[in-house]
């Protein structure tokens, strides 16, 4: 078995071409400030205090019907951001065998909580999805992402003293990716289920897994899906108004017709910042799945362009720290990390554009949203902590 991420390979007394590089240009020692981390926190430093500033053009009218302030979703988002700070900053100086070490204990109590939101979560817009006590509410579901990228690259990362079958270490992670799906699929959230799986493909793809089982195991995971659109009208009734949304304008297809004409107001440089006209009641959730509308609407093409681009960036910075990870270890969690990211990010992208139908999951950064803000600068957080530390045969290539 072949692994997809070119992994670092590290000889005891033989001078490489790498180390004789490093011995006349020599880099950065581990632990300091590669190209892709200093890039990945610029990316990381724009996305945050944009999504700030759009949480808070987006919901100042909700924000005023509800609490008669306009900055009462932004204060919020605000926390969540501080905490999500401290998150990072404690995954960017914690160690990745810490987070192996105890990686399997975290997905035993995210189980926990996935199965205890379905009994005594309350029910929002006909889901289930939060538990939490007060002001302070979390989705299971996004910590889900996090335990399953570190226990599937725990299975099948090499451990030194520890030898483990590659069959049975896939057989466990399908089990485990069932459950936490099965869980997730009752409260009901197929758009995050559809993250999930994404996530392991890429992780089990990057471990190097044969194309056979991969595409076996996609042809499985796409017969689930259309079960599960089949066996729910209001599933039906969505993807039938993405193919057509006008003739569902006043039910499912309301809210791709109210983001289409926003995309359309803006045209090119967009109507202004805080000018948008669907966030006056037009467009439901504005601030949350749907803020990519307003972006369009009030910073236009150009402005959605360069948040496209920023995600398109972090792909490539999140491959890129994947390929010089330290380990395989390392590697394989940067590749479910990137996953994560972009795969949401595009997944709400399409939805917004009339690409894909309507699932319910935020931008990353920028979406109103806690607990999904506070994983997601968590997860950045690991994924610098392995672009700051590659291998020593990495560290004198450029940028």
């Amino acid at each position: 078995m072949t692994s997809v991420i070119a992994l670092p390979r590290r000889r005891l007394g033989v001078a490489t071409r790498a180390g004789r590089n490093r011995l006349r240009h020599p880099g950065p020692p581990p632990g300091e400030r590669t190209g892709t981390f200093i890039v990945l926190v610029a990316v990381v430093l724009v996305l945050v205090p944009f999504g700030l500033v759009m949480v808070l053009s987006s919901s100042s009218l909700v924000a005023l019907e509800e609490s008669r302030s306009t900055w009462s979703y932004v204060v919020r988002q605000a926390a969540w951001a501080a905490l999500g700070s401290i998150g990072l900053v404690a995954a960017l100086w914690s160690s990745p065998q810490t987070w192996r070490r105890w990686c399997r204990l975290a997905l035993i109590a995210v189980l926990g909580l996935l199965a205890a939101v379905l009994v005594v979560g309350p029910t929002i817009n006909g889901a289930r999805r939060w538990i939490g006590f007060g002001p302070f509410t979390m989705q299971p579901s996004e910590l889900a992402k996090i335990a399953l990228i570190l226990v599937c690259a725990d299975l099948l990362a090499p451990r030194p003293g520890r030898e483990i079958s590659r069959r049975w270490a896939l057989s466990v992670i399908a089990v485990l990716v069932v459950v936490v799906s099965g869980l997730v699929l009752r409260e009901p959230n197929m758009g995050t289920t559809l993250i999930i799986v994404a996530i392991v493909g890429a992780i089990v793809f990057a471990a190097g897994a044969r194309l056979t089982t991969l595409l076996g195991a996609s042809v499985l995971c796409g017969l689930v899906a259309v079960h599960q659109v089949v066996s729910k009208p209001y599933r039906q009734r969505r993807l039938v108004a993405m193919m057509d949304p006008w003739a569902n304008g006043d039910d499912s297809g309301y809210q791709a017709l109210q983001a289409g004409v926003g995309f359309a107001d803006g045209g090119l440089t967009g109507l202004g910042l805080g000018q948008s006209k669907a966030k006056w009641g037009y467009l439901p959730f504005a601030h949350t799945d749907f803020v990519f509308a307003i972006i369009g609407e009030e910073l236009g093409l150009i402005g959605a362009l360069v948040i496209v681009a920023l995600f398109v960036a972090v792909a490539f910075l999140g491959v890129r720290a994947a390929s010089r990870a330290a380990d395989p270890f390392c590697a394989l969690v940067a590749a479910g990390i990137t996953t994560w990211i972009v795969a949401q990010a595009f997944l709400n992208i399409g939805v917004v554009v009339g690409l894909l139908p309507n699932t319910g999951v935020p931008l990353p950064f920028v979406s109103y949203g806690g607990s999904s803000l506070l994983v997601t600068m968590i997860g950045i957080g690991m994924l610098l902590n392995i672009a700051r530390h590659p291998a020593a045969e990495r560290l004198a290539e450029p940028l």
